[in-house]
């Protein structure tokens, strides 16, 4: 009598390797700061799904790594090469198997493409920064967005999920190396519904379509920021470009517009 074939059992996501490294890094974290949550039940706990978070702090991959662990999912970062850089964070990233995307001026970085791709193909959570760096945006709201994170949803058929966050630029200031680690900080994160992406489902990626594409996104991620902050973000999406400032780098105080 034939046998019925068994689907493949899901691997699960937090490894004794996982869980031994979250044992080791999150005393420390939680020594100098506290985390408050809104709407974690939205995080998808299990299947592929590309998170979206805002970006203004170097320190932002080990705090919302933390978050999205404590939400039930391991994270994993397409991230900056320079980010990898940075004491004590670039060695947490490089440990757990991060993925770098070396700065280019103009074109995709291929290979950080591919290795992402797999991560989201074998159904797990991947994090893209849409910014693709700090914002510039004087007041550290949201900048204009990159398309890294909606093609990958795109492509792969998986949800986008924003998220935002606010309070690290406290415990590391924007481009800072001077880390303030007393008093205890507060860190507030909140996490919203999957981005519909009805609209552009099934059409040819084009330029004009990710544009439109990642500014729902973005729209999506300054609107939980504005709950954060309880305040109202400028009206305009700050573009580098406008402003004179590169966006590979640091860059010095913006001209006025």
């Amino acid at each position: 009598m034939a046998q019925t074939a068994q689907p493949p059992r899901r691997k699960r996501e937090k490894t004794f390797g996982w869980r031994v490294l979250a044992a080791v890094v999150i005393p420390w974290l939680l020594l100098i700061s506290r985390y408050r949550i809104r709407d974690g039940h939205k995080m998808p706990r299990t299947g592929a799904v590309v998170l979206a978070p805002n970006h203004y702090s170097n320190l932002d991959p080990v705090t919302t790594g933390y978050i999205v662990w404590k939400l039930g999912r391991v994270p994993r970062f397409l991230a900056k090469a320079s980010v990898f850089k940075v004491p004590v964070v670039g060695s947490i990233l490089r440990a757990t198997g991060q993925i770098p995307v070396e700065r280019q001026a103009g074109g995709r970085n291929t290979q950080s493409l591919q290795e992402a791709a797999r991560l989201v193909d074998d159904g797990l959570a991947l994090i893209i920064y849409p910014e693709g760096t700090l914002t510039r945006e004087p007041d550290l709201w949201p900048m204009r967005g990159k398309s890294g994170a909606v093609r990958m949803a795109l492509e792969h058929g998986v949800p986008i999920v924003p998220m935002a966050h606010w309070g690290v630029q406290h415990i590391l200031p924007r481009y800072s190396k001077k880390v303030s680690l007393f008093p205890r900080k507060t860190i507030d994160a909140i996490v919203g519904d999957p981005v519909d992406m009805s609209p552009w489902i099934g059409k040819p990626i084009t330029h004009e379509l990710l544009a439109e594409a990642t500014e729902a996104v973005m729209v999506e991620i300054t609107k939980l920021l504005e709950q954060l902050r309880g305040e109202t973000a400028p009206e305009g999406r700050w573009d580098p470009t406008a402003h004179g400032q590169s966006e590979i780098g640091r860059f010095d105080t913006p001209p006025s517009a």
